[in-house]
């Protein structure tokens, strides 16, 4: 094998996933405009604004940089339960080779349908909506060596 790895995925790297998706579209310049302007209007009418009106200023305020993580990573712990613990993968000129237990099976390259590297992590696609996510806790030093390897697997096809 070129590269042998063991994943374990957390709800915490689930949330990352989550929130780097979140904050790297259209929908989190929304969310950050929201909640500069919400504190805006925060300082501007705090001092004039009847108590429920105060309450609700703050939780606008706090929507978006406290509720939504919270609830994102909420619904990530809900996810954890469904994600398989200790998968093995190996990586070669081949493809990818998944061990999980003894189920074991083998994605070719022409199946690898991206990937994505983050700053905390990297996800290797194999459908729009399934991926192996590999932290850079479990990557280690050879995080830009297999960030090349795999890109150069996936301009091959």
């Amino acid at each position: 094998m070129k590269y042998q790895f063991t994943i374990n995925t957390t709800a915490s790297d689930l949330w990352q996933l989550s929130m780097y998706g979140i904050y790297g579209s259209i929908v989190g310049a929304t969310n950050t405009a929201f909640t500069a302007a919400m504190i805006l209007l925060t300082v501007r009418f705090f001092s004039n604004v009847h108590i429920i009106l105060k309450c609700l200023l703050i939780l606008a305020c706090c929507l978006f940089p406290i509720i939504q993580p919270l609830l994102v990573y909420i619904r990530a712990r809900k996810q954890v339960k469904n994600v398989p613990k200790d998968v093995n993968l190996g990586f070669d000129d081949q493809g990818i080779h998944v061990n999980i237990g003894d189920q074991k099976s083998d994605i070719d390259w022409n199946n690898v349908t991206g990937i994505t590297k983050k700053p905390t992590l990297m996800v290797i696609y194999t459908s729009a909506r399934h991926g192996y996510v590999l932290t850079n806790k479990v990557l280690g030093d050879q995080k830009k060596a297999f960030y090349n390897y795999i890109c150069s697997k996936l301009e091959k096809k």
